[in-house]
């Protein structure tokens, strides 16, 4: 039976990232990666924009990163977690310099600053527009370079493990001690048991038909947790990014970064008219919340399925230099962005919310631990400032490493009897079906608890929901060997938490819009 020190569970910048310092902090311990596809897929894979650091104290600090994310989480953000963030940045980045990613230079070697939404200073870090893919490269060649790492592709987590609470009407356990696996190497489900369990997992947005996020993200992590019963809030406020590249036949949708509109890009509706200022006074620069709303504002009055960026007064050179991975892109799709105009529209993005973390990454489980997207930390709020999701991910994921430090030398591996399940046939294992279903849900998704809302909409949601949830699962609990059937029951769990905490709040904030109360609250 699978046994370890420390099991992760994603293979992103924060699972990589504890994973690494716990194996060189503790060369005779081990620690185990699963991930469900091949170890580079990941949300960090596709961050195109790159991570908010304050690097130049004579035209920003940290009191205004601090600011610029009290803003943009509209209220919501933990003012402690927000300045333990801010002031963590720079260390952690050198951290990942010293791991082997690279990053955007000016001739004398310094550091280059773009901008993007929400930001009043130049302080985002990025290599080129491929800043993820940079980190997940170098993060992935350093565990790569040590013993007491093991890292499997291709395995599913489908349910923790832990010691049950003292209760006969409860499921939920009290301390975590590793995870069911789904092996897709050998068709067989076994117990992956390990002192320390952390939850790296990504985010929810393939809920949505039009989404920026892989084909994982599928919100794993957090319905695990929640079916064990830890704490899960804050996923009423789902942010949407407002530039897709609008495909209908393209998932995930491909993302146009902020830091096009940070380097000068217009919104331009279908007369070919600039927007932006009509709804915010920082125009194309506003928060993405902001700008989702009035791009969707204006496809609704034009009668479109999108908008248009407009990069052509820039130097076509400057777009070559700073987005070479998206002029490619779009030039493959015949769009020549430095002389035509971009399509986009809004794409379901990244979750703010999700399993409930201290300031140590724990969750209110003993022994299980978040960090990344999954996690619900209080720095986001009710939206998120562009480019700290990077950031939250290395210092929170920092955060948990010291945590487990303190505890691990103190810890015994869990051992058990070499129990295995064996393959359970079912109709849930009927791939056509299983995708019908999906896509049912994203509709109901897209159309319900997408950038505007509705409590009318949020109630025929949650009932359809409920109703999927039932044909899905059914009263049968046992085990089937279907990863899409596992995608599909924590989807449902993901979206019946988004509808459920959006019925629940009762005012605008931020992401979470409901026009039942429009007046109620002017975001930003």
């Amino acid at each position: 039976m699978p046994q370890a020190d420390v099991l992760v569970i994603g293979s992103g910048i924060a699972g990589l990232s504890v994973a690494i310092k716990v194996a060189q902090r503790f060369p005779l311990r081990q620690c185990l990666i699963i991930t469900k596809q091949e170890s580079a897929e990941s949300n960090t894979r596709y961050a195109q924009g790159g991570i908010a650091v304050v690097s130049d104290l004579t035209r920003d600090s940290f009191e205004d990163h601090i600011t610029d994310t009290l803003n943009a989480g509209d209220g919501l953000c933990d003012p402690a977690v927000v300045e333990h963030v801010v002031h963590q940045a720079p260390a952690r980045l050198q951290e990942l310099i010293r791991m082997g990613a690279d990053f955007d230079r000016d001739p004398s070697g310094d550091l280059l600053l773009g901008r993007e939404g929400g930001h009043k200073a130049n302080r985002i870090i990025h290599f080129q527009d491929i800043t993820g893919l940079n980190i997940s490269t170098a993060l992935l060649e350093k565990v790569k370079s040590l013993p007491n790492i093991k890292l499997l592709s291709h395995h599913v987590a489908i349910d923790l493990i832990g010691e049950k609470e003292i209760s006969e009407k409860s499921d939920n356990i009290k301390s975590c001690r590793g995870a069911f696996v789904l092996n897709l190497e050998t068709n067989r489900i076994e117990k992956y048991l390990a002192s320390i369990t952390v939850l790296a997992t990504g985010g929810i947005g393939q809920l949505y038909r039009t989404t920026t996020n892989p084909l994982i993200a599928t919100g794993d992590g957090i319905a695990m947790a929640y079916r064990a019963g830890a704490h899960v809030s804050n996923m009423e406020f789902v942010q949407f990014h407002p530039t897709a590249f609008y495909d209908l036949h393209a998932s995930p949708a491909f993302l146009i970064s902020e830091a096009v509109r940070g380097q000068g890009a217009y919104l331009k509706n279908a007369a070919g008219e600039r927007f932006m200022f009509q709804h915010h006074i920082d125009g194309e620069l506003a928060c993405r919340d902001v700008v989702s709303r009035a791009i969707a504002s204006e496809i609704l009055a034009h009668n479109e399925q999108f908008v248009f960026l407009d990069c052509t007064h820039i130097s076509p050179d400057s777009l070559l230099n700073h987005f070479p991975n998206i002029y490619q892109k779009c030039l493959s799709k015949g769009i020549d962005i430095a002389r035509d105009l971009i399509p986009v529209a809004p794409a379901a993005h990244y979750l703010c919310g999700g399993i409930d973390v201290d300031l140590r990454s724990k969750t209110t489980i003993e022994n299980l631990y978040a960090c990344g997207e999954c996690s619900n930390t209080g720095l986001h709020g009710a939206n998120r400032l562009a480019s700290n999701s990077l950031l939250e991910a290395t210092v929170f994921a920092h955060n948990c490493f010291e945590d487990i430090e303190r505890s691990l030398d103190q810890m015994v591996t869990p051992s058990h009897d070499r129990e295995q399940y064996a393959p359970f046939s079912s109709r849930f294992m009927n791939a056509t079906w299983l995708q019908e279903k999906k896509t049912s849900l994203q509709t109901l998704m897209s159309s319900f608890a997408g950038i505007v809302r509705s409590t009318q909409g949020l109630e025929y949601a949650i009932a359809e929901i409920k109703a999927l949830d039932q044909e899905i699962t059914g009263a049968d609990e046992t085990f089937v060997l279907s990863a899409p059937w596992y995608e599909l029951r924590n989807m449902i769990t993901c979206a019946n938490l988004v509808v459920e905490q959006s019925l629940e709040r009762k005012e605008n904030r931020g992401g979470f819009y409901n026009k039942n109360f429009a007046l109620d609250h002017v975001a930003n």
